[in-house]
């Protein structure tokens, strides 16, 4: 069943691409797909390479299996032969005490490359599941709406008040595209949603995504402000005013400057200090 509803999801999805308008095919798309081909390339010469080396592999560890077990088949015999012949060859002891030591290291060693190569087969299996990864986030971005439209998309349904549909979208945009400007405007509209709903703990971690990963975008300032809001909503007063005041002091003549003086106003709270205590009326 589930494979069935997988398969009727690839065909939507393939349909979808066939029916989307000129964008479907744009510059990004075209781009994103060579990408994906490459990255497929690269993935089938590593398999072939990782296929060679593992059979290689293989066979170091089988004959140096049989190694071990050759050399341990050696000591037992050794030390039941030195048991029975300990009584009237005591001169010999030293040696074969010797012999058994010197096929104890062997063994040793061949321990220590039997780990060596396990190590390199687990670093080869990691490089392939590495490889994998990134081919399928490749193959999500090359499935995924070129940015402008998505984010315009979402703003547009923000706008609108259609605040679940606008937090999708909002969401695929900084799961395709994380690294962009506009990434930092999608956390601080899904942080807007949030406050509105009353979420204020969760639009709080939102303005903070803005705040420290995108502290030079044109939604910081709006961001600590909301923040400082959020703050005074959760009872969190002292943290509150002093994000207040952080943003009167990084921007002072921005217009969430003004708006931070006058909420510390109305709360008889100065706009300096580092305390939530009220001015003397």
């Amino acid at each position: 069943m589930k494979m069935q509803r997988y398969l009727i999801i690839l065909v939507v999805v393939v349909l979808g691409l066939a029916l989307t308008p000129a964008w479907g095919v744009s510059k990004e798309i075209v781009q994103l797909q060579t990408q994906v081909q490459a990255l497929q390339d690269q993935m089938a010469q590593m398999k072939q390479s990782f296929d060679e080396r593992m059979g290689v592999m293989q066979h170091l560890i089988e004959q140096s299996t049989d190694n071990a077990n050759k050399v341990s088949n050696s000591i037992t015999n050794l030390q039941n032969a030195l048991q029975k012949q300990q009584g009237d060859q005591g001169a010999h002891l030293d040696q074969l005490s010797g012999q058994i030591q010197a096929l104890n290291d062997t063994l040793d060693e061949l321990k220590a490359r039997l780990a060596k190569v396990s190590k390199q087969l687990e670093d080869l299996q990691s490089a392939q599941q590495t490889l994998a990864a990134q081919q399928a986030q490749q193959q999500a971005q090359a499935q995924a709406p070129p940015p402008d439209v998505l984010y315009n998309n979402a703003l547009r349904d923000f706008n609108a008040g259609k605040n679940d549909l606008a937090t999708q979208e909002f969401n695929d945009y900084i799961k395709f595209y994380p690294n962009t400007d506009l990434a930092g405007n999608s956390y601080f509209y899904l942080a807007d949603i949030e406050y509105r709903q009353g979420n204020f703990q969760q639009a709080v971690k939102d303005y903070d995504q803005v705040i420290q990963n995108f502290p030079t975008g044109n939604k910081a300032p709006s961001a600590q402000l909301k923040k400082g809001f959020a703050l005074l909503e959760l009872g969190q007063t002292d943290d509150g005013v002093s994000e207040l005041r952080h943003v009167i002091q990084r921007y002072p003549r921005s217009n969430e400057a003004l708006q931070a003086k006058e909420r510390l106003r109305k709360m008889g709270v100065s706009t300096t200090g580092t305390t939530a205590k009220k001015t003397p009326q």
